[in-house]
């Protein structure tokens, strides 16, 4: 009778983790082509498409198209269903949240608050031993960053993620709001702020959009192709943007470390590595005024020189001048 109820058991618990293992890996990739799916569920056609089936009598709205190949995908439902998270996974969305609980996303802390408490009661103890370490030793700077409003964030992402042209009003830093038709291309969060990267159709040519003066986007289509970012890094072209091209000055400091050790003293917004051999590296940097230049390349800690401008040089050497008769006794 035991030997019976084994022989029934053992194929039901087999085809329930492998629904399990087909539902994970619809969440983690937009599209699946089905020899590729089945291949890594190692099974035949004509199982994966059973299970996809068992998974839509569930509840799960898995959409299929056709054509030789076929694919899989699974869409948005009533209800949002339960997600399939690793060990590694689970805890990047518990510290996720917690950092999301004093962020400056508009009305992002309250619900990541409650999202971290749904979490944590279902970690298991291995994993919130491991959140809570995380807990205990770390602790937030307050810093009074510009809100951002999470749906304009959303907004960006869809069409930044489907390649779709998108309108907007934005407020330029000299105080007219314009509207403008952009080809979204990412998002790029630099401490409490977020700027787009997107093609300018309106200006022709790559722009930085600073999130939180951006309103009403709105996704008009149609799709188009992404085009290269000069450099092909748009985290870095962002960092040049928002380092030099804002500012009145602009300056370019050679700092006599390498650039991995520089990076340690220049966030990426206040200004741009390069590598100048393996000893020193090129600061592109920016500014308002001379003064503010030279202090913060001055308390950059490092030993430097001014490549450009050359009023920037001078300024230097009237300010050392400044400094050395304020520290006579």
């Amino acid at each position: 009778m035991l030997s019976a109820i084994r022989a029934r058991i053992g194929p039901m618990l087999e085809t329930s983790a492998r629904l399990l293992r087909l539902l994970s890996l619809l969440q983690a990739r937009r599209d699946w082509p089905g020899p590729e799916l089945a291949g890594r569920l190692e099974i035949s056609a004509r199982t994966l498409r059973r299970d996809v089936d068992k998974l839509r009598d569930l509840g799960y709205p898995v959409h299929a198209s056709s054509g030789a190949a076929g694919g899989y995908r699974l869409g948005a439902g009533a209800e949002l269903p339960p997600l399939l998270l690793d060990d590694e996974e689970a805890v990047a969305v518990a510290v996720g949240l917690r950092v999301a609980a004093g962020g400056t996303v508009t009305g992002m802390a309250e619900a990541s608050v409650r999202a971290l408490a749904k979490l944590e009661q279902v970690l298991p103890s291995r994993l919130r031993h491991r959140v809570d370490a995380l807990r205990s030793v770390t602790l937030p700077l307050p810093w009074a960053g510009p809100p951002v409003d999470p749906a304009i964030l959303t907004v960006l992402a869809v069409a930044a993620r489907d390649r779709q042209r998108a309108r907007l009003s934005y407020t330029s830093q000299d105080g007219p709001q314009r509207w403008r038709s952009v080809e979204p291309h990412r998002l790029v969060a630099a401490g409490r702020r977020w700027y787009l990267l997107a093609w300018d159709l309106t200006g022709e040519g790559w722009r930085t959009f600073r999130v939180d003066r951006i309103a009403a986007p709105q996704i008009t289509g149609p799709r188009f192709t992404p085009r290269e970012v000069p450099g092909g890094d748009a985290a870095a072209y962002v960092a040049r943007s928002v380092s030099t091209a804002v500012y009145r000055y602009q300056a370019r400091i050679r700092l006599h470390v390498p650039a991995r050790a520089a990076a340690e003293l220049v966030p990426p917004t206040a200004g741009h590595l390069e590598p100048d051999g393996d000893e020193a590296c090129i600061l592109t940097t920016g500014a308002e005024s001379l003064g503010t230049l030279a202090v913060y390349t001055a308390l950059a800690g490092a030993e430097f020189e001014v490549l450009d401008p050359p009023e920037l040089a001078s300024y230097l050497l009237v300010l050392a001048a400044r400094l050395t008769r304020a520290a006579r006794p």
